[in-house]
Formats: structure tokens, C-alpha cells, sequence
């Protein structure tokens, strides 16, 4: 079986796992645009790509808004953001300086779930009244223990959990001893897409216009997006 096969397969069965949770979280999402919040993502190394996936996006929801601290990010040094991850208080700073509010919600994205970092978003965005979601894997905790000081692990800090259903070390290819392919971010960017489909469609069913951007290579779509940023001033795009 090739790759596109497996990664094709394993989205269906997450449709159907994961649907009820798909359905719960995307709930809260459209109410909470919808009463003028924010739905904030934040990950780090490569879930860091996948918070930015759902931002600016043509077909995407506006008022959506990546955390990015650059000391957990690949371009700044793919070793030294793997090492920032496992420290303790590196988003603290950050965060205090984010536009955070209660009416709000926060989409943290770890694999693992393992690491201080998102461990520590999510105990932050929870205590000031954030919806907090988890985009991890569940299976890891099987035999990855947490590398906070709590020994909480993601997903026991937060309100919501969507599961990745990634294997442990990412991979989804083998070989003899081998194992290769990682599959995290295509899984996490399917998920991501499915999770704003059904908030789009929840703002709709609701009676209102879903806030989308247009794409920005298309003729005639400037003003439409000029004025969805400047309906969403919270946001610096």
C-alpha cells in the first residue's frame, strides 16, 4: 500500500472516529465567532505550519489568528525550536502580549503532547476563560509520559480533544526495521480543513454570513477581503 493510500485511508477513519468531536468543537466555534470572537491557534516546528494553515486563507475563515513565537518556529533554527519546546516558561512572555479574551477560542496543535510548551498555552488560555481545543495524538501517551513539571500530558488540559490517531513517531511507511513517511501534517491539515468546514457551515445553519476570505488571485476579490480585515481589526494580517 502507497503512501497517498494509507494517509487517504486513515482521514476516512478519523471521519468517522472523530465525527461526533468534530461536530461538538466546531459548535462552539461558530457561536463563538459568531458573538464576535476569536479562534487563535498555536503550535511548534511543524505543528507551528499547521496553526499558520488556517490563517489568511482563501476559503478560510477570517477571524482566525496564529500565536507565533518565533523561538519555537523552523525558520529561526529547526534544533534550537525543538530544544525551546521542552523548556519551561518560554510562551509565558509571549502570551502576555497576545490579544487574548475570554469570548475567545484557542486551537493548540501538538502530535506528542507531550511538551511544555502547548502544555503551558493551554493551562494559560484556560485560566483567562479560552475555549481550549487539543489537535494531538492520543496514542501517545501510552509510553511517551509528559515533559511538564505537572505530569499532565496536552490533552488533560484542555476542554476539547481531537485525535490525530498518529502513530508514535509519525510514521507511516515500513520496511524490514525501517520506518519513514511522516504523516502528521497532512493528517492535521485534513483535520484542520474538516474543523472550519463544519464551523462555516454551523455560522450558516444559524442564520448568519460566514466571514470568508476570497482568493486573492482571483479578479474583483480585493475589496471584498479589505473589508472582512477591517471587520476583524483584532487581528494583524
Amino acid at each position: 500500500m502507497n503512501y497517498l493510500t494509507k494517509v487517504s485511508k486513515k482521514l476516512l477513519d478519523i471521519e468517522f472516529s472523530q465525527s461526533y468531536k468534530f461536530d461538538k468543537v466546531s459548535d462552539r466555534f461558530s457561536r463563538i465567532i459568531q458573538a464576535g470572537g476569536v479562534i487563535h491557534t498555536f503550535g511548534c516546528g511543524h505543528s507551528s505550519l499547521l496553526a499558520q494553515e488556517v490563517f489568511y486563507r482563501a476559503g478560510g475563515l477570517v477571524p482566525v489568528h496564529p500565536i507565533m513565537i518565533e523561538e519555537l518556529m523552523l525558520h529561526r533554527g529547526a534544533k534550537q525550536a525543538s530544544e525551546n519546546e521542552r523548556k519551561p516558561g518560554v510562551v509565558q512572555p509571549y502570551l502576555i502580549k497576545e490579544d487574548l479574551q475570554e469570548k475567545d477560542a484557542v486551537l493548540i496543535i501538538s502530535t506528542s503532547g507531550r511538551n511544555p510548551a502547548p502544555i503551558e498555552t493551554a493551562i494559560y488560555c484556560r485560566a483567562k476563560g479560552l475555549y481550549t481545543v487539543a489537535l494531538t495524538s492520543l496514542g501517545y501517551k501510552e509510553t511517551q509520559p509528559s515533559r511538564h513539571s505537572s505530569n499532565q500530558r496536552l490533552e488533560d488540559v484542555v476542554d476539547d480533544v481531537l485525535d490525530m490517531e498518529v502513530p508514535v513517531g509519525d510514521t507511516i511507511m515500513q520496511k524490514g526495521d525501517r520506518s519513514y513517511s511522516p504523516v502528521s501534517s497532512v493528517i492535521g491539515a485534513g483535520m484542520l480543513h474538516e474543523l472550519m468546514t463544519r464551523t462555516i457551515e454551523g455560522i450558516e445553519e444559524n442564520g448568519d454570513t460566514p466571514p470568508i476570505f476570497k482568493s486573492g488571485n482571483v479578479d474583483g476579490s480585493d475589496q471584498h477581503n479589505q473589508t472582512m480585515m477591517h471587520a476583524h481589526k483584532r487581528i494583524s494580517f
